[in-house]
């Protein structure tokens, strides 16, 4: 078990130690609240005025580099620099400045309690201010022991508020228009500059359209391609057909032109026909003269003229170098027209390669066009971004500065007063409730700290669990409290009566308790019957005497022979429970100045009560010598059971010496009587000395201080002393529970 330094707070414990000390935990808890509930009769009445400010958003709102007006100002709504914070809670610390507080002071000539001005902690630290929940509207309160002065006080600042805001607003605006319109000059260039360099882009580049001049540039190289491809063909059939007739004709294309050109000139022709002439002559002429013949000459002279003459002429038919045989300048009519038509085919086929490649030298300056659009197309697209973003800035500029040169003039606060301070006629509670629940709480406290102080101070045991809990012995029974209440001038107290209730109270609880306590002594060990034993406790006053008293008793009226003994030399007191004489007893038979038959007294029927005697000098010696335990040995010959009420067993040595003479011995323990170092002390001396604990019982169990009513059963029984029954013959008879 855990040490009574340590208290478990659990609920059943506490409410244990309440049960035992509510009478100071109660005096504490009701003096505490007494005295705070005269603490708030001494209170001075307090007002409280109330007034309300709804917010809106003002006309314009420039936060930083923004100048666009946001989604949440056209709407109305105010909005916090940062995300997570509620905004009116920014205009609660304008409120509450030092400055509005102090204009506040100022016009209402506000004073303290010693007459000096009001200081602005002061008039800050009773101002309220608080958002109504899930609304713009913020309440303003005041509290003062003038009603009036409460009311003008919320009035004054909200009225103050309205005023800085309106000229913070103004303010605010034509610094603005100020600054934004020495912007508007150097905005206004910027948008002229952009405008100029996107009109020298596009006539550098001959740009109208380009995404209009790409399709058609893709169109004109497909249109191209086509042309290209049909001219290719056609080339290629020209180039095919003219190299045939040249093979034909034998000519290059100088050549056939040259012999066309000669072939159709007369005065060419006519000088062929005199040179064939000539030659014919000459041939006829050699075969008769030889070649100085002067008719050889002449002829040859002839031929040379006519040779002469006819290449003048081809010079003059612009005829390039030919060969000046006549039958090579003379050509019949088939191959004119092959020449012809070679030179025509020829002519066809150089049409055709030129047209080729201007069709080629089209398509690629197409082609490089349509390359290079792609970057036209981004330089002009950054180009009017620029264009864009300047006139974007610049209109906005110039709004703006139109938008605050009327919120210049503007008179309209970003709130309204939705209700104005009224002068209270009841005071408010004030402190009072705060006050009492304090006093409630320090009550509660100051009681639970008695009722712990208390309870530690009280070392003793106080619950059957805890006796148990250290003990450890088989519990052989647990005897109900029988105390009476003595009311005294001064208080009411509790003292436990000593009576023997098996005779006193034959049909009690106690009783039939003490008969099972008997009845468990009994069956309590099977191989041996118990006819001696030794009834002692830890401490004095836990009613061992009363125990051995009751059970001596409650044994005789079952029939059975038992011998009482008070052993207790120091402070006898069974002669007191049974009122019997003790002149002789236990101290004069062992030193054998008296016979047992003479010292014994026969109290009831089988029950005989040896007393202490007079106390010897030595009791332990008398009980630890020969003669005493051969005197148990002839009273257990003699009596079917032998009690011994022996001294504690912390402030003797006897009980322990005498358990070594008998068969075991009975600790009896009383709770709020024995302690806990009490209790663990007496287990290890039982322990050390090898004692034979034959049980535990409780007696004097405390039903207030028990967390369950191990009785409640029992009272319910023994609450009638005698109830009507009917037998089986219909006869009703009164018997006893």
């Amino acid at each position: 078990m855990e040490s009574r330094e340590s208290i478990d707070f659990d609920l059943s414990r506490y409410l244990s130690m309440v049960k035992r000390q509510w009478i100071p935990a109660a005096s504490i808890f009701a003096s505490t609240v007494a005295l705070s509930v005269v603490a708030t009769t001494l209170l001075k009445p307090s007002y409280e005025a109330e007034g309300k400010l709804l917010f809106k958003t003002p006309s314009f709102n420039v936060v930083g580099s923004e100048l666009l007006p946001s989604e949440s100002q056209a709407r109305g709504d105010l909005r916090p620099l940062v995300s997570t914070q509620n905004p009116i809670t920014t205009q609660i610390e304008v409120i509450t400045s030092p400055l509005l507080l102090q204009k506040t002071i100022d016009e209402l000539q506000l004073k303290n309690k010693e007459g000096k001005p009001l200081t602005t902690e002061a008039l800050k630290k009773a101002l309220s201010i608080k958002i109504i929940g899930g609304t713009d509207v913020l309440l303003v309160s005041y509290q003062s022991p003038n009603p009036q002065e409460a009311a003008a006080v919320v009035n004054n600042v909200m009225n103050l508020y309205l005023e800085n805001d309106i000229l913070t607003n103004r303010a605010e605006a034509e610094a603005t228009r100020k600054f934004m319109a020495k912007q508007l000059p150097n905005n206004r260039s910027a948008v002229q500059d952009a405008e100029a360099a996107l009109r020298i882009f596009k006539q550098k580049y001959n740009i109208v359209d380009l995404a209009e001049e790409t399709r058609s540039a893709v169109a004109i190289i497909g249109n191209l391609d086509s042309n290209i491809n049909g001219v290719k063909a056609d080339f290629d059939q020209a180039t095919a057909q003219t190299n045939e007739l040249r093979q034909k004709v034998n000519l290059n294309s100088q050549e056939a032109l040259s012999a066309s050109a000669v072939s159709q000139s007369p005065a060419v022709q006519g000088i062929l026909t005199q040179l064939q002439d000539i030659d014919r002559q000459l041939a006829s002429e050699r075969s008769r003269f030889l070649d100085d013949n002067p008719v050889i000459v002449n002829l040859e002279q002839r031929k040379a003229n006519l040779q002469a003459l006819l290449k003048k002429e081809i010079g003059q038919t612009g005829a390039g170098p030919v060969n000046y045989q006549p039958k090579t300048l003379q050509i019949g009519e088939t191959k004119q027209n092959l020449i012809r038509d070679f030179l025509q085919s020829d002519v066809q086929r150089r049409g055709l390669e030129q047209k080729l490649t201007s069709l080629y030298n089209s398509r690629s300056v197409y082609e490089q066009r349509v390359r290079i659009i792609p970057q036209l197309e981004q330089q002009q697209r950054d180009l009017e971004r620029r264009l864009e973003v300047a006139q974007s800035t610049y209109q906005t500029l110039l709004k703006k500065v139109q938008e605050l040169q009327l919120a210049e003039n503007n008179n309209t606060p970003n709130a309204r007063i939705i209700a104005k301070g009224s002068v209270p006629n009841k005071p408010t509670l004030g402190l009072k409730p705060f006050i009492l629940v304090l006093g409630v709480l320090l009550g509660a406290f100051l009681a639970t700290t008695a009722v712990i102080f208390l309870e530690t101070r009280d070392r003793s045991l106080k619950t059957l669990k805890e006796i148990r809990e250290i003990f450890g012995y088989t519990l052989l029974g647990i005897v109900p409290s029988s105390t009476k209440k003595i009311r005294s001038r001064y208080r009411e107290t509790e003292i436990a009566t000593q009576e023997i209730a098996v005779i006193d109270s034959p049909t009690s609880l106690t009783s039939e308790i003490y008969r099972m306590i008997q009845a468990n002594l009994r069956f309590l060990s099977s191989d041996k019957v118990l006819k001696t034993i030794v009834v002692s406790s830890a401490v004095p006053k836990e009613g061992k005497s009363t125990v051995s008293a009751n059970l001596a008793a409650a044994i005789a009226q079952l029939g059975r022979k038992v011998l009482l003994i008070d052993a207790d030399m120091r402070v006898p007191t069974q002669h007191h429970l049974w009122q019997i004489t003790n002149t002789a007893g236990l101290s004069e038979v062992l030193v054998g100045e008296a016979e047992f038959k003479t010292a014994a007294s026969n109290v009831i029927e089988n029950l005989d009560v040896l007393t202490a005697g007079v106390r010897p000098p030595n009791p332990l010696a008398l009980l630890d010598s020969k003669r005493m335990a051969t005197l148990i040995q002839e009273f257990s010959n003699q009596y079917d059971f032998v009690i011994i009420d022996a001294p504690p067993l912390l402030l003797a040595a006897d009980a322990v010496t005498l358990s070594h003479m008998t068969d075991g011995i009975l600790l009896v323990a009383r709770p709020g009587v024995i302690d806990s170092n009490s209790a663990n002390n007496a287990k290890e001396l039982l322990q050390r000395s090898g004692q034979n604990v034959l049980g535990l019982l409780v007696n004097g169990i405390n039903e207030k201080n028990e967390s369950s009513n191990d009785f409640y059963h029992a009272k319910e029984y023994f609450s009638a002393d005698t109830v009507t029954t009917e037998s089986e013959s219909g006869v009703r008879t009164w018997s006893q529970r």
